[in-house]
């Protein structure tokens, strides 16, 4: 009883002082960590939107604190070892030799960790983004070391390990696009049609729902093509990340409306049915260009290959001189 009472005031006081200290670490790490991280980050993106600055504070927060959290539960952990009387020393030998073997054996692990720290420093992309890396498309929920979470349109979640990206395309990194293509008939004069769309993008960026999305109006940049039924124009404008698809619906509405008040056309294809009649009960127009050739020869009689109207006086001729002969 007496060395349970011992070891409770010796080890296991230090113990619980150790588990103490690791908890005050990890909280005072989950508190100044991402102070320290968004002072650094408006340093470092200063000219940046207050969006961008949001999007790599909290990516490089959160795997700062993990990082960190990782790091004092296991220090923690090989402290109290001791104190519970397990030799660490043969255990760190170990874990070294170890380490070495899995070092040659995890190669896809350390390219993995190296590539995620440079998708980090050189800020490729944070949570939040809408990415596409590895064939993969969709919204960054999560970068770490190891891995990169995507979840795409369908609510699908890829983990994309960072070794396998090799090149990663940002969709909203500081402002996004509209790329809109609208075709007209080719009646339409492009003057007028040009000068409708910039006036409906005017209208659209100075729209009390839109002037803080909007960045530049949208507005006609040339003609981009000429299509089989219409001619194609290319529409483009700059808005804050992550709105250039709401804004390209709100502004395909607006120019479906302002078109239809104006007399502009969009061309699209026409589909005629034609319900097949009884060829006896049609015009013979109709039934010649439905291809019932009127001045074809009369069917013929398959045994004397003749027209049976034909054989029929032949017979009554033939008969005729018979009794005539008689």
């Amino acid at each position: 009883m007496d060395r349970i009472e011992d070891w409770a005031l010796d080890q296991g006081l230090t113990i619980v002082s150790i588990v103490i200290f690791a908890i005050i670490a990890m909280i005072a790490l989950n508190i100044i960590v991402p102070r320290l991280v968004r002072l650094s980050t408006e340093t470092e993106l200063g000219g940046k939107s207050q969006v961008e600055i949001e999007k790599r504070t909290k990516t490089l927060t959160h795997v700062f604190t993990r990082t960190g959290t990782t790091l004092i539960v296991v220090m923690g952990f090989i402290t109290i070892l001791p104190e519970l009387g397990v030799n660490i020393g043969p255990l760190l030998a170990g874990l070294g030799i170890a380490g070495i073997a899995l070092g040659f054996g995890a190669q896809n692990l350390v390219k993995d960790v190296i590539s995620g720290v440079f998708i980090l420093t050189d800020n490729q992309y944070s949570t939040g983004d809408v990415v596409e890396v590895a064939g993969k498309t969709g919204v960054v929920e999560d970068v770490g070391l190891r891995r990169t979470v995507l979840r795409d349109l369908d609510g699908v979640v890829h983990f994309v390990p960072n070794g396998e990206i090799v090149v990663s395309s940002n969709m909203t990194q500081d402002y996004s696009r509209v790329n809109l293509d609208i075709s007209v008939s080719y009646a339409e004069d492009l003057d007028v049609v040009m000068s409708v769309i910039n006036e409906v993008g005017e209208e659209l960026a100075a729209d009390e729902d839109w002037k803080d999305v909007i960045m530049t109006p949208p507005k006609a940049l040339r003609v981009e093509s000429f299509g089989d039924s219409g001619i194609d124009i290319k529409i483009l404008g700059d808005v804050q990340p992550l709105r250039q698809w709401e804004v390209t619906g709100e502004l395909r509405r607006r120019l479906k409306r302002r078109f239809d008040e104006v007399g502009i056309e969009i061309p699209f294809p026409h589909l005629v049915l034609v319900h097949e009649a009884k060829a006896a009960g049609l015009p013979a127009a109709i039934r010649m260009a439905q291809g019932d050739d009127l001045t074809a020869p009369k069917a013929t009689d398959p045994g004397t290959d003749r027209d049976p109207r034909r054989r029929q006086s032949g017979e009554a001729s033939e008969g005729g001189q018979g009794e005539g002969g008689q």
